[in-house]
């Protein structure tokens, strides 16, 4: 429990209650007053004699009132008189600070407890136990944001990503190492995929634009239940180590909109090896150029279709058609049929996920 806290609503409220107030520890110990030169000061007396009482007590010429998790009682609180009116502003302060406490150790221990569940470091039984112990929502629906930064700076992107989302008890932001950090935002109903990308857009354009930092998210499926959290963040590493492969110009790359690259990335590359020898004629791949390459993948974004490709590379249909009797010759594989073009595609991305990977082959 941050000290801070408590000095805070002690400092806030001196003025309206006008009498000496403070908090010491469960070890007697001034925490926190409204006169700062008696922190530290310990009343050890108070706490052995009297920290288990359930009403205001007098010692000293102060009272005291006890607040916390009972029957622990970790602190309590003081207020300068032994007057009826001293114990009034003993028991709102003990209410005040408790309130505090509570909403500060529930949050922080929520933290911590998804932090448990995504990572699996917490048993599957204990997982919805915890949870009702800290009162957490465990049936709404949630989706994991893994933000990695690629670039340091002097800005905590942590913090920043933290500032974005005001509503602590629905949205949790945790850090995971120096480069990763999670969002767990709670998804209301009506929400879908493309509004968590938009949501991950604008995290990254925040980051780039107002603190030059470059970063990259992965976005996990939505899921019911706090237990799958951790199946939404595999999702959400895998998006972005397939995307860094086969969409590194994305710098938001959703799990669900992966489609064959997820698979290609799963192959042994042993297996995909084999499967270039047999697609291609021996070095049929490697003597296709940039602009051949190009050619290629304008085709596949215009549906195979000759005419619309054509158009868009602004050359002649016959120009566009001699190309891909060009590519026919050297492959084997005629783009203009669905069948051939599948392979091709699949072929290419094989390619692709082999030379990102030298060391695997």
């Amino acid at each position: 429990m941050s000290n801070r806290l408590f000095q805070g609503l002690v400092y806030q409220m001196k003025d309206a209650v006008n009498r000496t107030i403070g908090v010491i520890d469960e070890n007697g110990v001034v925490i926190a007053c409204s006169e700062l030169g008696m922190i530290g000061e310990v009343r050890d007396e108070v706490t052995s004699n009297s920290i288990s009482s359930e009403e205001a007590f007098v010692f000293g010429g102060n009272t005291y009132m006890y607040f916390g998790t009972a029957p622990a009682h970790e602190y309590a609180v003081f207020v300068s008189g032994s007057d009826e009116e001293a114990k009034k502003y003993a028991a709102l302060l003990s209410i005040s600070l408790n309130g505090i406490k509570q909403y500060y150790d529930e949050k922080y221990d929520r933290s911590n407890f998804i932090k448990n569940v995504i990572l699996d470091n917490i048993l599957p039984g204990d997982i919805y136990i915890k949870a009702r112990e800290l009162h957490f929502n465990a049936d709404v629906s949630r989706a994991i944001l893994l933000i990695k930064t690629t670039t340091k700076t002097d800005i905590s992107a942590y913090d920043v990503v933290h500032n974005l989302f005001p509503d602590k008890q629905k949205d949790f932001v945790i850090n995971i190492n120096d480069t990763d950090i999670v969002l767990v935002k709670e998804i209301r109903q009506g929400i879908t995929t493309a509004d968590l990308e938009k949501l991950g857009s604008s995290i990254v354009d925040t980051l780039s634009s107002e603190f030059y930092t470059h970063a990259v998210v992965g976005i996990g499926t939505i899921v019911t239940g706090v237990k799958d959290l951790a199946s939404s963040f595999k999702e959400a590493k895998v998006a972005l180590e397939v995307g860094k492969v086969f969409d590194t110009d994305k710098s938001v790359i959703t799990y669900e909109h992966l489609g064959i690259a997820r698979l290609i990335y799963q192959l042994p590359t042993t297996l995909c090896e084999m499967f270039l020898r047999e697609v291609f004629r021996k070095g049929s791949i490697d003597s296709l150029d940039q602009e051949t390459l190009f050619t290629i993948q304008k085709f596949f974004d215009n549906n195979l279709n000759v005419s619309e490709t054509s158009r868009r590379l602004f050359v002649h249909r016959n120009t566009l058609v001699y190309r891909l009797e060009k590519i026919k010759k050297l492959t084997g594989l005629d783009l203009r049929e669905f069948d051939h073009a599948i392979v091709f595609k699949v072929a290419m991305m094989v390619k692709k996920y082999l030379d990102s990977n030298p060391a695997k082959y």
